[in-house]
């Protein structure tokens, strides 16, 4: 990141050094990052699915509460941001970003508490391709949102009929929504912040934000189960957030956006393999339709 850029966000707050210069996009660089991406990707998509138990007897709300503050907690002990000496700029940064990642999580883990992954994911994925879409001027490029629509479609149906609840599918749209802010927001927080203090910051502000939610479901909670989910919480959000910051820096954001236009096809085949949900002929060319658009979307827009 160019060094003037990053100083505004500093002129009031001289104990907190700038952000870091980000690293090369070399292949090596490149690759690493890829790689960086494929890990985060996998870890949310597996995490998601192994989490259906601890849905089942804490409740989306109370899962996701316990895992934004485990999330929190650890990384607030690692990376130890100077809370106090942040000034009204990035705390709103943070707030924003820490917001939206509490939506986004809360409502991701309702709807795959109704709906299957695959469906969720994919759902979840028009998001960033809204952003995509939008980011580069409408035109011919809104083929790929309907692309996209087209493959949602496909995959809500089974063969005999259309699947999931009307609710399930909300909550669905509500995480889309929610996961389109994140990403605008994840390039503010990384120009505000030094390393990772943005995303423990944002971190801490979604698990206050989650708790009014975690609240109704915390008499379902059990002293093992707090336990359970911290391991739950490695796998999503503190992994894959911290992994896509850091890849972030190792290659330029299309590459970045096409492989993530992957995440669907992940989800589909972590429910397929954890949840044994299986697909159908035409719901695995949903599948294709929306990691294609996702594909077309970023590459079209470099």
């Amino acid at each position: 990141m160019d060094q003037q850029a990053a100083t505004p966000a500093y002129a009031n707050n001289a104990a907190v050094p700038p952000a870091a210069e980000p690293l090369t996009t070399g292949t090596a660089a490149a690759l690493a990052g890829g790689l960086m991406c494929l890990l985060s990707m996998s870890s949310v998509q597996f995490g998601s699915a192994f989490s259906a138990p601890a849905i089942a007897a804490y409740g989306p709300f109370g899962t996701t509460w316990l895992r934004l503050i485990w999330a929190a907690v650890l990384l607030a002990i690692v990376v130890r941001p100077p809370i106090l000496r942040y000034s009204k700029a990035q705390w709103q940064t943070a707030g924003l970003l820490g917001a939206s990642m509490a939506g986004m999580t809360l409502c991701f883990f309702a709807a795959i508490e109704r709906i299957p992954l695959g469906l969720a994911v994919a759902i979840d994925f028009l998001g960033p391709l809204a952003v995509a879409t939008f980011a580069f001027g409408l035109g011919w490029r809104l083929i790929w949102p309907l692309i996209a629509g087209a493959g949602v479609l496909l995959l809500a149906h089974d063969g005999n009929g259309w699947i999931g609840d009307p609710t399930g599918i909300l909550f669905a749209f509500g995480a889309a929504t929610g996961w389109g802010l994140y990403i605008i927001l994840m390039k503010k927080a990384g120009n505000a912040f030094e390393g990772l203090q943005g995303l423990s910051m944002s971190l801490i502000v979604a698990a206050i934000v989650a708790t009014p939610f975690g609240l109704l479901e915390v008499s379902r909670v059990t002293v093992e189960g707090v336990v359970a989910v911290a391991g739950l919480a490695l796998l999503v959000p503190l992994i894959p957030y911290a992994l896509e910051m850091i890849a972030l820096r190792r290659m330029s954001t299309s590459s970045f956006g096409i492989l993530m236009s992957l995440e669907p096809a992940i989800g589909a085949l972590a429910g397929f393999v954890v949840l044994s949900q299986p697909m159908t002929t035409l719901q695995v060319a949903g599948t294709v339709l929306v990691v294609a658009a996702s594909a077309g979307a970023t590459a079209t827009g470099r």
